[in-house]
């Protein structure tokens, strides 16, 4: 499909940006700013970076406030990077096109299956299983029974999910994710055995929700476990049985939540950050990369090490990790001294005694 072209006013009303040169100058795409081509926007996040705009061969240029590049028609949006995103994903946006039902797709009984829908090659629909308007299911899409789907939800090759679990209005999953499977729950006997605690639950996914490429996220032992409104979890996550994640919450790459642990709204986790089971993460807490939560944390603490400990504290901490070898020679001098000290002044008190 051909490229659409926007003029840059219409762009600058799109994000409440204003127009510092030629609002009439046609866009036909985003791109950066050393491949960024005529009749294409690109951007700054920081004034240091006008020289390398002035460079590009765009046409245009989003610039934070108070920057203008020479001789190039700007956009200056104060929300520099959200703007970006919007115009980007704007500029990128194409209407759906509803290709129908792939003929090597297997669709089960008293399905809900509306005309603007795509269903791809090799996808498997289980029974009573209900999608919304223009759902777009890529190559080899499981749909367990009972599962729902909302409006505009796109579901990339290889997803699976679960039976009876639902999924909200405009959800991206990428390949590979896997919603629904089992919960860890075993009981162990005095012999070692390992008894299997079955898994009855379900998994809510609310709108506007994005889960990265094969990440898992289990069903919950009894009632749901619940992923809320604008969630955005990264690739390759583990999220367990009964965990709550609030709204507009942030999981990046390889975080894991033990189950029944509650997140917040806004809770910010950095890569491979591990929360214990039966834990509270209150509104806006972040933690650092790597971190391990064993406790709960109280609203908008930030946290990082392992375990976590207040990101202040953690990061003297860690400056004095670095210096462990040269303060233990350091000790090591300070022993070694004192005892010789402590011999010549033993050696003194007897020959004053002798004296």
């Amino acid at each position: 499909m051909q490229p659409v072209s926007i003029p840059l006013g219409r762009l600058a009303e799109l994000v409440d940006a204003k127009v510092h040169g030629d609002p009439n100058l046609m866009i036909s795409a985003l791109n950066g700013i050393e491949l960024a081509e005529p009749g294409e926007i690109t951007y700054i996040l920081d004034s240091r970076q006008s020289a390398a705009a002035e460079a590009s061969n765009a046409s245009a240029c989003i610039v934070p406030p108070g920057c203008t590049i020479p001789d190039k028609s700007c956009l200056v949006a104060k929300e520099t990077a959200v703007a970006v995103a919007r115009i980007h994903s704007f500029l990128l946006a194409r209407p759906f096109q509803a290709t129908g039902i792939h003929a090597s797709a297997v669709i089960g009984e008293n399905c809900l299956i509306p005309e603007q829908i795509s269903i791809g090659p090799q996808v498997s629909i289980g029974n009573n299983v209900r999608l919304g308007e223009r759902v777009l299911l890529k190559a080899g899409v499981v749909l367990e029974d009972g599962v729902s789907i909302g409006d505009d939800s796109i579901l990339h090759a290889h997803v699976v999910v679960g039976a009876g679990c639902s999924i909200g209005k405009r959800v991206i999953l990428h390949a590979g994710a896997v919603i629904g499977s089992d919960g860890f729950g075993f009981a162990s006997d005095s012999q070692g055995r390992h008894h299997k605690k079955p898994q009855v639950g379900t998994v809510r996914i609310d709108d506007e929700v994005e889960i990265g490429a094969n990440t898992c996220i289990d069903r919950a032992a009894f009632g749901a476990t619940w992923i809320k409104e604008g969630v955005k979890i990264d690739n390759l996550v583990m999220i367990g049985h009964n965990v709550v994640i609030g709204e507009g919450s942030i999981l990046v790459a390889q975080v894991g939540i033990a189950g029944s642990t509650t997140l917040g709204r806004h809770v910010v986790l950095g890569a491979k950050a591990g929360v214990a089971g039966h834990l509270y993460l209150d509104d806006g807490v972040m933690a650092a990369a790597k971190s391990g939560i064993h406790d709960n944390q109280a609203k908008g603490a930030v946290v990082g090490g392992t375990p976590a400990i207040p990101a202040k504290s953690w990061m003297k901490s860690s400056g004095v990790f670095n210096r462990l070898p040269e303060m233990l020679k350091e000790q090591r001098r300070l022993r070694k001294e004192i005892e010789e000290l402590k011999a010549a002044l033993k050696d003194n008190t007897q020959e004053q005694h002798e004296k």
